[in-house]
């Protein structure tokens, strides 16, 4: 019996993972665009050696019942896209910063406060940077600050 060749499937597997995790993101942010999320953020964390994920996701909303519809969102965007819960959820309880985490990527929503005291962009400043904004039409753009 010939043994499996691991190295041809290595390749095609890291590509799968990469596209689900953009797939990820992408329904992230359609949730945070749909509860009028202000600053969104990703940061891609595939190039930083010893990360524990490749994608942040990272917004704010104005109160404790925003940042709630927000991560409620995010939560039901995401299922309706990829078929995925939520591993953890923290932060429900005061909704000062809710954190969702999908395994490979990890959502953050903050209030104004909090996302200023904690600058995790800052903290990440290495990771490659994309601030996401929503066009008056409703389309998405990116622009990078790679």
């Amino acid at each position: 019996m010939e043994p499996l060749k691991t190295e041809a499937a290595g390749p095609s597997i890291q590509m799968k993972k990469k596209n689900e995790s953009k797939k990820l993101t992408e329904a992230i942010v359609h949730g945070m665009l749909e509860r009028k999320a202000k600053d969104i953020v990703l940061l891609d964390m595939t190039g930083i050696e010893n990360a524990f994920c490749e994608y942040f996701v990272i917004c704010h909303g104005d109160s404790n019942t925003q940042v709630d519809a927000i991560a409620d969102s995010v939560v039901e965007e995401v299922r309706k896209a990829v078929g995925e819960k939520p591993w953890s959820k923290e932060g429900y309880e005061n909704a000062e910063w809710i954190l969702l985490d999908y395994g490979n990527v990890v959502a953050h929503i903050f209030q104004p406060t909090q996302r200023e005291f904690y600058r995790i962009e800052e903290l990440w400043a290495d990771a490659r940077r994309e601030d996401i904004r929503e066009e008056a039409v409703g389309k998405k753009s990116v622009k990078s600050n790679a």
